[in-house]
């Protein structure tokens, strides 16, 4: 820790505060312009100077009756504080402007078929409007450590698993069960969820939140563990394109399938059975104190999904 002139005890901590006070009291030549200047009282400026040589340990002013003059020690002082008095409101100011407009190097992870299909054109849209913004793009159907890897910023899907993240949502979408007309008229529509047993179905192989054959009906929750996988994929875009190629019945999320099912290329099954709702999440590791580019970046998404095609 620093120590005063003398040697003799440790400095206390400098309030900025009380510097611009004794610079202003120097500029104006009194203690009562300079804390007209200031806006506060005569006695707040003094106590601000009198604090700040206590602080030191030297005196700053020299006061007379019609004057008062900077020691040799206090012009000393004034010299190499002011600059870096100076250096430290700038810095506050630009942090301030991060605040305000979106800046600097922003790392986002997306998830791989939703990523590119739905969120990169808006994210592309967004980094366009911003000149002085980097934006770094990672997409990965497989969680990213926020704080480990430094990413700002992950937009996730199913539930929010990991408490200690703080999550916006951005949309929801149902889970379908689907299959091809050529498929069902081959293999037959099947009447209730268990019938899946005896069918050929297509598989998320990649670990998810959301249970895939999961229903509640008139006769309560049922649950179908042991389908049999014709195709196990960790592509929900390829498994969309078994669907329509008839290979069996696939359970996907909407915004998958929504462009099939209005083509007729695949037809939804068990519409009156009660299926799990899934929701896209953006997510950060803290939610206090936000740069504005990660700020407005959800913002804009959370704009731009709230009435998602799928749902239309």
């Amino acid at each position: 820790m620093a120590r005063n002139p003398a040697g003799e005890r440790p400095l206390g901590p400098v309030d900025p505060g009380d510097v611009r006070a004794l610079a202003q009291v120097v500029e104006a030549g009194s203690f009562t312009r300079a804390a007209e200047v200031l806006g506060v009282s005569k006695s707040r400026v003094s106590r601000a100077v009198a604090r700040l040589e206590a602080r030191l340990g030297v005196r700053l002013l020299s006061r007379s009756t019609r004057s008062l003059i900077l020691t040799e020690e206090g012009r000393a002082y004034l010299d190499a504080a002011l600059p870096a008095l100076d250096a430290l409101e700038e810095a506050g100011r630009v942090v301030a402007s991060a605040r305000a407009e979106p800046r600097g190097l922003l790392r986002i992870a997306l998830p791989l078929s939703f990523g590119l299909r739905y969120l990169a054109p808006e994210l592309l849209a967004f980094a366009a409007r911003w000149p002085d913004l980097e934006v770094d793009l990672r997409l990965s159907d497989h969680p990213v450590d926020l704080l480990a890897e430094g990413f700002d910023l992950a937009v996730r899907g199913g539930i929010l698993p990991d408490s200690s993240l703080v999550g916006r949502r951005l949309c929801g979408f149902d889970l379908k069960v689907v299959a091809s007309p050529d498929y069902l008229s081959r293999a037959g529509r099947p009447a209730h969820p268990r019938e899946l047993e005896s069918h050929a179905c297509l598989r998320y192989a990649a670990s998810r939140t959301l249970p895939e054959w999961w229903f509640r009906g008139p006769d309560g929750e049922v649950v179908v563990p042991r389908v049999r996988a014709r195709l196990a994929a960790d592509s929900g875009d390829l498994l969309v394109q078994a669907a329509v190629a008839g290979l069996g019945i696939a359970s996907l999320p909407a915004f998958q399938v929504h462009e099939a099912l209005r083509a007729g290329r695949l037809l939804t099954l068990f519409d009156d059975w009660e299926r799990l709702r899934g929701a896209f999440f953006a997510v950060v590791p803290h939610r206090r104190y936000l740069p504005a580019r990660v700020r407005l970046c959800i913002d804009h998404l959370a704009a731009r999904l709230a009435h998602p095609p799928w749902e239309a």
